[in-house]
């Protein structure tokens, strides 16, 4: 008998805003309409490019036969480069068997996840939230609970006050520089998020893929303020290298007294069952972290000008408010208005149907106050000039009509 095979109950409940907008924007563009994307964090897309040392070494590590599979936890001198890496710009102590290879970031949360969560196991994860750490802890058994994020005084601060934070929570997640707001991090803010850890057992999972792309302030790794509770640090190239399509990322453990030594190894046996990560992608991406990596601040200064000019163009916008992001190339204005368009997802799809912008909704990133949105700053500046006033004027058109 023939018969309908349905998707696990597991996979139905995923969910990923950023990209479902983008489906949307697609089918616009197949209908002859212009969309400009500011919904995706795709450097590449934007015009920026690996820079010419990168470009040469990936060519190099072709010829020279770095094409066959490398080792499941990554090269080794590879492995020794980020190593090194982490001990020079985030003073991070740790050794190349330290560090785990990924295909990005994204498959280092869903290893982690896999590897320690048990069915009803609670992860404490910052509201608004990169969407991929609620989908893997859901796929996995877990239970997403959150913290949240606010603005105060004009910058954003985390707030532990009513998290449900309990013995249950098996992991802490922290997201820095934080990816949808641009936060930064205070060592102050870090230290509580770590007390919050060591109080119910949990361990961290500390995001640092934007820690080269800081405006103001200083950046701190989690690993290097917590003496006690074990860190997984994640990390990776695709945003400060230009090689989002490469999918390269690591993680790595800081764990002094060896509380993860098991959830490592089960790590190392989910890596082994998917091969490797790329090997001509890991071996120059090792000769050019030994250069110094100097390309990234130019890179940097690039795109602080564009977010300076983003602020002064969100200044212009009455109804939406910005508070500066002070890293990433993420910003999160809030609405002030009510407008015939409902909630935020209702001002995503009706901004895009109208005027061909793509943002995304806050709701997307788990923020249930419904009046944000996050936009890139990455586009060039006459594309980033039109988008915000055809943003400006489509709140101006609508606020109007409602009020």
């Amino acid at each position: 008998m023939h018969g309908h095979f349905p998707p696990s109950s597991r996979v139905r409940e995923l969910e990923y805003a950023i990209r479902e907008i983008a489906a949307l924007a697609r089918e616009l563009e197949r209908k002859g309409r212009r969309v400009i994307y500011l919904n995706i964090g795709d450097p590449p897309r934007y015009g920026f490019s690996p820079p010419p040392i990168l470009r040469r070494a990936l060519a190099e590590a072709i010829e020279e036969g770095y094409n066959f599979y490398a080792p499941s936890e990554g090269l080794e001198e590879f492995r020794q480069a980020i190593a090194e890496r982490e001990r020079r710009t985030n003073g991070v102590e740790m050794e190349a068997e330290d560090v785990i290879v990924t295909q990005g970031v994204s498959e280092a949360i869903s290893f982690i996840m896999a590897a320690m969560l048990e069915e009803g196991d609670e992860v404490l994860l910052p509201s608004p939230c990169y969407p991929v750490y609620v989908n893997y802890v859901r796929l996995h058994g877990g239970i997403p609970r959150f913290y949240r994020i606010v603005e105060e005084g004009g910058e954003w601060k985390i707030r532990l006050e009513n998290s449900p934070i309990s013995p249950r929570t098996k992991i802490v997640v922290i997201i820095n520089p934080h990816n949808p707001t641009g936060a930064l991090l205070s060592r102050e803010e870090l230290a509580s998020l770590i007390d919050a850890a060591r109080e119910v057992g949990a361990c961290i999972v500390s995001d640092e893929i934007y820690d080269r792309i800081v405006f103001e302030g200083d950046f701190y790794s989690t690993a290097t303020l917590s003496d006690d509770v074990p860190v997984i640090g994640l990390n990776g190239f695709s945003k400060s290298y230009m090689v989002t399509g490469w999918r390269i990322g690591y993680m790595y453990f800081s764990d002094p007294e060896g509380r993860l030594t098991e959830v490592k190894e089960a790590i190392v046996k989910l890596a082994r069952n998917r091969l490797s990560a790329s090997t001509p992608a890991q071996k120059a991406l090792a000769e050019v972290i030994r250069s110094g990596e100097s390309f990234i601040e130019d890179l940097k200064r690039e795109f602080k000008r564009r977010r300076d000019l983003l602020l002064d163009l969100m200044g212009e916008v009455e109804g939406a408010v910005l508070t500066a992001p002070r890293a990433t190339f993420y910003a999160y204005p809030r609405l002030t208005v009510k407008g015939d368009w409902g909630d935020d997802l209702g001002f995503a799809k009706k901004l895009l149907m109208e005027e061909g912008v793509a943002v995304v909704h806050g709701t997307g990133f788990y923020d249930y106050r419904r009046d944000r949105f996050r936009l890139v700053f990455l586009p060039p500046p006459d594309v980033l000039g039109e988008a915000v006033e055809k943003i400006r004027a489509f709140i101006k058109r609508h606020a109007s009509q409602a009020q």
